[in-house]
Order: C-alpha cells, then structure tokens, then sequence
C-alpha cells in the first residue's frame, strides 16, 4: 500500500466531527483512502434500507451501489446522541463498503484495512479507530437490539451523496 502525506491528519478528524449528512461523510472517506492507498472511485450512489442489525451495509458486486442499514444507524442515533459516534459509525460501514467497491473482496483483508486506514488517518485513541478496530456493534452494548421490532420500509436513494449525473444505469 502506498500511503502520502503525513501520519494523522488533524482535518480529517476536524471534518469528520463536524459533517453534516451522508454525502459530507462519504466525501472524508474517499479522501482517507486517496490518502492511505493512492485509490479513488467516484460516481458511487448509496440507498439506506431497513436490514437485519446484523448487518451494517453491503456493496453488490458489479453496481456502484451501497446499501446502508437505516435502522441500525437509527438505534445508534437514538441511543448515542453524540454526532461525532454516528459519524464515526457511519464512516466504517461506508469505508467497509467503499473497500469492497474498489476490488477488495476478502472480509477479513477489508476488516484490517479498515483499521489500518482509521488508525493513520484519525489516530489510535479517536473512536473511528476504536469502531475500527472492535466492530460497529460495539456501539449497540447494553441496548436489547433482539427486542427491537423495525417495520421494513421502501428502500430510498440518499440524494445528493456523489455527482452522478454522468453516469448511465
């Protein structure tokens, strides 16, 4: 892996801390890994869909595509409150989902980037390192998710996540 610039970049964590939507997040992640592994993919869309908390999200191979789990992101932002975790959650499952996009089908390999990129970019003790490093279910400790009933909605497209307009489906 090539990796430029400096070790921790202080920006990231400012930005991350205080981006506001999707899109500003996806923007942060794209960057760490231009950062981290001199790899960029543009023209990505991503949808938001009521799936198993189980799961945070999935990329299909082949499509530009990722699926975010809207309810598991909704019980993190009702439980947690603080915009910097959501952020930091939000960023690892689209990270994770980002890796998979670009050729990286291993779960375990991806699992280990998404450390190795959290770590360098934000630092050993920032929380995107520490979801990094013990999984986005770490945040769901201590909340009864079996007892949770979410009611399956449409899935929905996240507008104005990523500039698709040159692409053609």
């Amino acid at each position: 892996m090539t990796s430029i610039g400096s070790p921790n970049d202080s920006s990231f964590v400012s930005r991350l801390e205080t981006a506001n939507g999707y899109g500003e997040v996806w923007e942060i992640v794209k960057d760490t890994v231009q950062h981290f592994m001199n790899r960029r993919r543009d023209k990505m869309m991503l949808f938001l869909d009521d799936l198993p908390l189980q799961l945070g999200a999935y990329h299909p191979i082949g499509t530009n595509n990722i699926v975010l789990n809207r309810a598991l992101v909704q019980i993190v932002e009702a439980s947690i409150e603080k915009k910097q975790v959501v952020n930091a959650l939000i960023y690892n499952l689209l990270l994770h989902e980002y890796l998979h996009a670009l050729g990286e089908y291993s779960e375990q390999d991806v699992r280990n980037m998404v450390y190795r990129v959290a770590k360098k970019c934000f630092g050993e003790k920032n929380v995107v390192t520490t979801i990094a490093k013990k999984s986005p279910w770490v945040l769901l400790r201590g909340i009864p998710v079996g007892a949770i009933n979410t009611q399956k909605r449409a899935m929905e497209i996240v507008k104005n996540f990523e500039d698709t307009r040159e692409y053609v489906v």
